[in-house]
């Protein structure tokens, strides 16, 4: 059971965000706000649960704050939602379609020992509540880390962040996964699972080795692209930063995330700005298109059970058990394909006599699409990935108003297509939309990097004078960069 360290915790983590947004510029207050109570924070089962609202845990209770003291911070013309029409529906669905899920599943699940009640509007005002904190940090971060400054903000915060990190996960290695147990309490997981091979996978304070192991992965990215960036005062320092990092991320032996790692890193230290947005791109157009090709039967899985079996049978057996659970989970969807089955695990398959969830669902994708069926998934999923598209096209944009020697734009706006940083940020968010396909790694960093790459395209759009489609945005901040 969590001990009362791990609520004071968490109950003191909005007055640390308070200090930090006192202390700091709103942008870094807002990054070092979202990583450190991400990495610090005592995970589930740890909430506060009041009456009639969502529980308040280490990532809803962060967002909510940082949102509040943007709004409090934000001057009176600022633009609290995109200007994009898709976004802002896309958002919409997202926070309301859960109303129609919840009147399409009033029917309890009977069981023979058991049952799951229906759903009522109560839980409505709930998973709505719940879909708002979710996504409050990434509006606060689309309205104050929109510029090329704040990317680099973000990569030096998460390098700084992990390096910190690095340590608690190195004694984990050496000593099994003990830092949640020895700080707050309790063991968050199966004991099991943390085990590889003759040695340990890291948890420190997050949900499970998996996730942090992309953390570090992130980290790693962001110091190669701070180094292929960088002045020549730093390259040395952030090369080093990279290349420890990418050491730990061995040492977390988890190979999907090795495999990004190397995969992404050749990307951002070799690939143009142009050739890196493509690839987002396409894998983000693959994360979206991975049910219908399921449920198609195009996936080919044969194949990469028979890679993983050359790794290790564990793996395979790992993976086909995943391949399993989907199929399962497909054809529940299947009952209630548009709006899904809602919560309390009515989108699990169940055992018919005793009620008990037979189920697995580690990806994000199967989770989503269970619960609120292709209209949330396309809402959840197409949130995400819509900054990837609207770089991608207004660095097109630009590279056409280029040709065609336009060279009326203020010289200030237009250093915009210039951003340095903006391809590896394009890249692990790609990269973390494909992790969504196996495993559940969406956190408040995803969202944190999406929205900050929305802000970055509306601004792009500004510069471009494209008020059609996007007006002007509010930037507070304005600095140079080189």
């Amino acid at each position: 059971m969590p001990n009362t360290f791990a609520y004071l915790v968490l109950g003191l983590a909005p007055v640390a965000i308070w200090f930090l947004f006192k202390k700091l510029p709103a942008g870094q207050a807002l990054i070092w706000s979202l990583v450190g109570c991400y990495l610090i924070l005592p995970p589930y089962p740890v909430a506060f649960d009041p009456p009639l609202m969502p529980a308040l845990n280490k990532t809803t209770l962060p967002n909510l704050a940082v949102f509040a003291f943007w709004i409090l911070s934000a001057k009176p013309n600022a633009d609290l939602l995109p200007k994009s029409l898709l976004a802002r529906v896309l958002i919409a669905v997202f926070l309301f379609s859960p109303i129609i899920t919840v009147v399409t599943n009033p029917e309890p699940l009977i069981f023979a020992q058991s049952s799951i009640r229906g759903l009522v509007m109560l839980d409505a005002v709930g998973i709505i509540l719940t879909q708002f904190m979710t996504i409050a940090g990434f509006l606060a971060a689309r309205g104050l880390l929109a510029t090329a400054d704040s990317q680099k903000d973000i990569m030096r915060i998460f390098v700084v962040a992990g390096l910190a990190f690095s340590l608690p996960v190195l004694v984990e290695v050496r000593l099994s996964p003990q830092m949640n147990t020895w700080v707050y309490g309790f063991f968050q997981h199966l004991f099991a699972q943390s085990i590889r091979g003759s040695g340990f996978r890291p948890m420190v304070f997050l949900e499970h080795g998996i996730w942090v192991a992309f953390f570090v992965m992130m980290t790693c990215m962001f110091a190669m692209a701070l180094f292929r960036n960088g002045a020549p005062g730093t390259r040395t320092r952030y090369l080093l930063a990279g290349v420890y990092l990418f050491g730990v991320l061995i040492l977390c032996k988890t190979l999907a995330a090795l495999l990004y790692g190397g995969f992404v890193g050749v990307l951002v230290l070799l690939a143009s700005r142009r050739l890196q947005a493509h690839i987002a791109v396409l894998l983000a157009l693959f994360a979206l298109a991975y049910p219908i090709l399921k449920g198609a039967d195009v996936i080919p899985e044969r194949a990469m059970l028979e890679q993983a079996a050359k790794v290790s049978a564990e793996r395979a057996q790992s993976l086909a058990f995943r391949f399993s659970n989907e199929e399962e989970l497909l054809r529940r969807v299947q009952q209630k394909p548009v709006f899904g089955w809602g919560t309390w695990g009515r989108n699990q398959e169940h055992n018919y006599f005793t009620g008990q969830i037979e189920s697995v669902t580690d990806g994000r994708w199967i989770i989503v699409i269970g619960m609120f069926g292709w209209v949330g998934f396309l809402a959840e999923f197409g949130l995400l990935a819509l900054p990837i598209f609207l770089v991608w096209l207004e660095q097109g944009r630009i590279e056409r108003d280029k040709q065609n020697n336009r060279s009326d734009r203020d010289e200030t706006w237009g250093r915009l297509e210039h951003s340095p940083y903006v391809g590896a940020l394009l890249l692990v968010l790609a990269i973390n939309l494909v992790d969504l396909l196996p495993n559940a790694t969406l956190t408040p960093l995803t969202w944190l990097v999406a929205g900050a790459l929305l802000g970055h395209a509306e601004l792009m759009a500004r510069w471009r004078g494209d008020t059609k489609a996007i007006q002007p945005m509010v930037v507070t901040e304005k600095r140079t960069y080189m």
